[in-house]
């Protein structure tokens, strides 16, 4: 079993990150025509974004419409591969710290704490995004690499043929929509460019609720991830982020399960799960992360804010509080999801 030589992970402004940018280039002009016959709306931090399969999208980004058709025409999955979904800000950052340190505790059980990767480097770097992984120069996994980690935010439908085709372990994690609106509200107004004037909650509110964000609606993209699990769970893990947060440790054995890493009751015994809950604890990832870069101009810091359940009650209204609880019961109308 091999892991992404993370070693390698470059900095701000690196050759690594110019090839990105140059084949970034590259598929921007290639769809660039397609996209203007889309659906278009004005959205987050004032971007338009372009309907595309049922999704809302942004453009000339990473994490773009772009990225997303440049994934489905190009990416070859392995049967062997596990991929982490999420919705952005539904606690990406840790379930990919988690699912890293369990599929390689083996690998790293005999270093010093502090030579772990996740203790070194932001959990971004360790498992990559497809997102970022079709424009990378090198790719991050050898062919005899198994398995490969992948990370998402695509919706399920939207996933490349081949992933859905070879039945590749998915784990789907889902947030409390209210705690997902707080915490896009804080991540864009830090990274946004400081010329501009800053979102409220309220304007944030109002493009979250018509689901004008990188791919929304949020509830279609949980519905998608919902029904695919319903349909084969031994395929689809879906889990929620204040359910992972009630208790770690019992979640950890389940997903290892899943995944086909089970712990042993000697790795119980000797503390091995709850190692790992210490790792991936958002403190340590947050001190980890607290200086660097992961991109330039998105600081490692701006991953790692709370990492708390309910913390929508200090920022939203009665009436906005509403608003979303209402969406949210029409959208997951009997369906056995709670927060």
């Amino acid at each position: 079993m091999s892991i992404p030589d993370v070693s390698l992970a470059s900095e701000p402004n690196s050759d690594h990150d110019e090839h990105e940018k140059k084949n970034l280039t590259l598929l921007l002009d290639r769809y660039k025509e397609k996209i203007t016959r889309f659906p278009r709306e004005k959205g987050w931090m004032g971007q338009d974004v372009y309907m595309y399969q049922g999704f809302w999208y942004i453009s000339e980004n990473a994490f773009s419409i772009e990225t997303t058709m440049a994934v489905q025409e190009n990416f070859q999955a392995q049967s062997t591969d596990i991929y982490i979904v999420t919705q952005p800000k539904c606690g990406t950052t840790w379930i990919k710290a988690i699912v890293f340190a369990i599929v390689n505790r083996t690998k790293y059980k005999n270093i010093k704490p502090s030579s772990h990767p996740l203790n070194i480097y932001n959990p971004h770097k360790c498992v990559p995004f497809l997102e970022t992984e079709i424009v990378r120069n090198i790719p991050t996994y050898g062919h005899a690499d198994s398995p490969r980690l992948f990370a998402s935010h695509i919706p399920y439908n939207a996933l490349p043929k081949s992933v859905l085709d070879y039945g590749c372990r998915l784990v789907y994690m889902c947030r409390n929509p209210k705690d997902v609106l707080v915490s896009w509200f804080h991540f864009a107004n830090n990274l946004k460019d400081k010329s501009r004037t800053q979102m409220t909650i309220g304007e944030m509110l109002d493009v979250y609720a018509k689901g004008f964000m990188p791919y929304g609606p949020y509830w279609d993209h949980v519905k998608e991830y919902h029904k695919a699990s319903s349909e084969d769970p031994t395929k689809v893990l879906f889990l929620t982020f204040e359910d992972m947060k009630v208790d770690t440790a019992s979640k950890l054995k389940r997903l290892a399960e899943f995944l086909g890493f089970p712990f042993t009751e000697e790795e119980v015994a000797n503390g091995v799960v709850d190692e790992i809950v210490m790792l991936c604890s958002f403190e340590n990832l947050k001190d980890v992360n607290k200086n660097g870069d992961f991109r330039k101009g998105i600081p490692n810091g701006s991953f790692f804010r709370e990492g708390k359940v309910g913390g929508w009650r200090n920022y939203l209204t009665n009436e906005m509080t509403q608003i979303l609880d209402d969406i949210t019961m029409e959208k997951f109308h009997g369906l056995d999801i709670s927060f």
